[in-house]
C-alpha cells in the first residue's frame, strides 16, 4: 500500500513540474465576441485568434468565441466587456462615440493616418496609452499590438454614381463615425446600421449606398448583388482599424505569462489580417469588375471638398471636446508629419 501512495505522489510531482500544475488548475474562461456576422472577415480573424490563445496556453485559457450579436447587439461589445458579461471584444473604436467622442480619431478617420502609419502610432509612438487614457474610469483597456489598421476603405458601395459633390446631397446612405458625420454636413442623408444589416436594407430602399471596410470584406459579404457602382478613395477611410479590447479586472487577474501569450498572438493575428485582406483586396478588385460592377476612383473635386470640410469639424471639434481629444489629435497630426519626412 505505502509502495502505491509513493508511486502516485510521484507521478503527482512530475506533473507538477513538467506543467506547472496547469493540468490540476481549473481552466481560466473568457467570451470575446466581434461585431460582424460570421462571413466578416475580420470576425473569422477574431475566432482564429480565440482559437489561438486556447491551444497556445494548453487550455490554461480558453477564450469562447462569439459573433456580432450574438451576445449583445452588434456594436455594442465595450459595454459588455465594460460590465463583465464579455472579458474580450474585437471591435471599432468608432461605435462608441457615446461614450469617447475622440474614439473616431482613431478609427476610420477622414484624413488621418493610413494603415503602416497608424499601427505604428499605436504600438509605439504613445497611441495604446493615450485609448487607455481616454478610456479611463471604465473596465476595459488595451495594449499594443491589438490594432489591425486594415487597408483603405472602400469609399461607397452605391445604386447611384458619385461624380460631384452635389451628387451626396440627399443620398440615402449607411455610415458611420466622423466620416457619416462630415458627409452629413455635406448634404447626404446619413444613417447608421450594423454590417450584417446592410444587404436587405439595400435591397428594400433603405438606403441607395453605403460604406463599410475594404474591398475584400466586402466582397466576400456578396455586396457585387446589391450595388452597381463600387467607388474607391483613402479620403474618408485611410484605414478601416479594429483593436482588441479586454476587461480591465479580468485582465488583471491573469498570470503574467498568460497576458504575455495573449498579446503576444492578438500582435502576430492582426498584423496577418492587414496583410491578408491587402492581399484580398487585390483580388477582390478584379471580382469585383469581372461581376459587373462599374468600380472607378472617387473624382479629384469630391476628394478636395471631403477633406477641406473635414479640416473643418476637426478644427470646430478640438475646441470644444475634452482635453484628451486635442491631445489625441496632435499626437496623431504630430507623428504623421515626422512619418511623412522619412
Amino acid at each position: 500500500m505505502l509502495k502505491k501512495v509513493s508511486l502516485f505522489l510521484l507521478v503527482v510531482s512530475f506533473l507538477l513540474i513538467v506543467f506547472g500544475g496547469a493540468a490540476f488548475s481549473k481552466a481560466i474562461v473568457w467570451k470575446s465576441s466581434g461585431h460582424g456576422p460570421a462571413s466578416d472577415p475580420s470576425q473569422i480573424f477574431h475566432d482564429k485568434v480565440c482559437e489561438a490563445i486556447t491551444k497556445a496556453s494548453g487550455g490554461r485559457l480558453v477564450i469562447k468565441h462569439f459573433v456580432g450579436g450574438s451576445i449583445v447587439p452588434a456594436t455594442k461589445e465595450l459595454d459588455a466587456v465594460d460590465q463583465g458579461v464579455l472579458q474580450m471584444a474585437y471591435t471599432c473604436p468608432m461605435y462608441n462615440l457615446d461614450k469617447w467622442k475622440a474614439a473616431s480619431l482613431i478609427s476610420s478617420r477622414p484624413g488621418g493616418l493610413p494603415g503602416e502609419a497608424l499601427r505604428t502610432w499605436f504600438d509605439y509612438a504613445g497611441g495604446a496609452d493615450l485609448m487607455n487614457k481616454m478610456m479611463k474610469g471604465y473596465n476595459i483597456m488595451t495594449f499594443p499590438g491589438a490594432l489591425a489598421p486594415l487597408p483603405p476603405e472602400v469609399f461607397l458601395h452605391s445604386k447611384k454614381p458619385i461624380k460631384t459633390v452635389a451628387d451626396l446631397k440627399g443620398l440615402k446612405m449607411r455610415a458611420a463615425g466622423d466620416g457619416g458625420e462630415i458627409l452629413k454636413r455635406m448634404g447626404a442623408n446619413v444613417v447608421f446600421l450594423p454590417g450584417g444589416e446592410l444587404f436587405e436594407a439595400m435591397q428594400r430602399g433603405t438606403i441607395d449606398a453605403f460604406e463599410y471596410s475594404t474591398l475584400a470584406t466586402n466582397w466576400k459579404m456578396h455586396f457585387n448583388e446589391i450595388a452597381k457602382y463600387v467607388i474607391l478613395s483613402p479620403v474618408r477611410a485611410p484605414s478601416d482599424p479594429q483593436v482588441f479590447f479586454v476587461n480591465k479586472k479580468a485582465w488583471e487577474k491573469l498570470p503574467d505569462d498568460l497576458k504575455q501569450l495573449v498579446q503576444d498572438v492578438i500582435g502576430k493575428w492582426t498584423q496577418a489580417q492587414h496583410e491578408y485582406l491587402v492581399y484580398e483586396s487585390i483580388k477582390a478588385l478584379k471580382e469585383f469588375k469581372d461581376y459587373g460592377c462599374e468600380v472607378y476612383k472617387l473624382p479629384k473635386e469630391v476628394e478636395d471638398a471631403i477633406s477641406a470640410e473635414a479640416e473643418k469639424f476637426y478644427a470646430e471639434k478640438a475646441k470644444k471636446e475634452s482635453p484628451i481629444y486635442k491631445e489625441i489629435l496632435d499626437s496623431m497630426n504630430n507623428f504623421w508629419k515626422a512619418y511623412s519626412n522619412m
